[in-house]
């Protein structure tokens, strides 16, 4: 057992980073030496606890959110792993990880990359044909587009194929004006969401309450559910969005419960 896992002095289990290799995977999780995992207010926000000894991030800072929402559900997680600390079990700690360890302080180079992903949103790139796939298309994303365009006065170009196509620059700054001054704690789930979904537009439509969740998994599919309409279902494809899917479903609730 390594120090990381060991119960003395303070809780640390590494379980933010990058995605956990196939390697990885086939190798022995550690052990779950905790009893119990808790959620306790502190000056600064709610830590978790286990078994009274503060969780820490891989980088040894404290993890603490700002939400007892939040905390609660991290705390669950962790109160719900069987035998073993299996890190795939661990989504909503995986993301408080990897902002209080990388993000905090690079609010603004998560701003600018959302604001690359509205210039290249995938709402703007249209098949063109066949005539029914198109159709599903404009059924999807053009109710999306006209509504930012009333909402926030930003008009875009539309395009077919996938090469790029520059967008005015004021409307999409009109559209990024939703996520400013979000915090990493916001701006984390919000990317997450966006590069899994290829739409920061979507992602915007839900936070302002435009789409549910399930719209923008939806829209988000429109050409994935045509084919396989069209040419039957793949397991393995359908294992992997459901995948996603479980990515995707963490990020909304970590946003959900996170923000005060």
């Amino acid at each position: 057992m390594s120090d990381d896992q060991k119960p003395a002095g303070t809780a640390t289990v590494r379980t933010g980073g990058p995605h956990i290799s196939a390697d990885a995977l086939k190798r022995e999780l550690p052990a779950k030496f905790f009893k119990e995992a808790r959620a306790e207010q502190i000056a600064d926000g709610v830590r978790i606890t286990l078994d009274g000894r503060p969780l820490k991030t891989p980088k040894k800072a404290a993890l603490v959110v700002a939400t007892e929402a939040l905390g609660q559900a991290i705390a669950a997680e962790w109160n719900g792993l069987g035998d073993k600390i299996d890190p795939e079990r661990l989504p909503l700690t995986k993301i408080a990880n990897t902002v209080i360890d990388g993000l905090v302080g690079r609010e603004q180079d998560l701003h600018e990359d959302l604001v690359r992903f509205i210039s290249n949103d995938l709402l703007f790139y249209r098949a063109g044909s066949p005539v029914e796939l198109d159709q599903r298309q404009r059924d999807a994303w053009d109710p999306v587009l006209a509504w930012a365009e009333e909402r926030f006065g930003a008009t875009f170009r539309l395009t077919e194929g996938v090469m790029p196509i520059e967008q005015n620059l004021v409307s999409v700054a009109k559209v990024a004006s939703a996520l400013s001054g979000a915090d990493a704690m916001k701006l984390a789930p919000v990317h997450v969401m966006t590069t899994m979904t290829g739409s920061a537009l979507l992602v915007i439509a839900y936070l302002e309450g435009r789409l549910t969740v399930d719209e923008v998994w939806a829209a988000t599919h429109v050409d994935e559910t045509w084919q396989e309409e069209q040419w039957g279902e793949d397991r393995e494809a359908l294992a992997r969005r459901a995948m996603r899917r479980a990515e995707f479903n963490a990020a909304v609730l970590f946003l959900e419960l996170g923000q005060a």
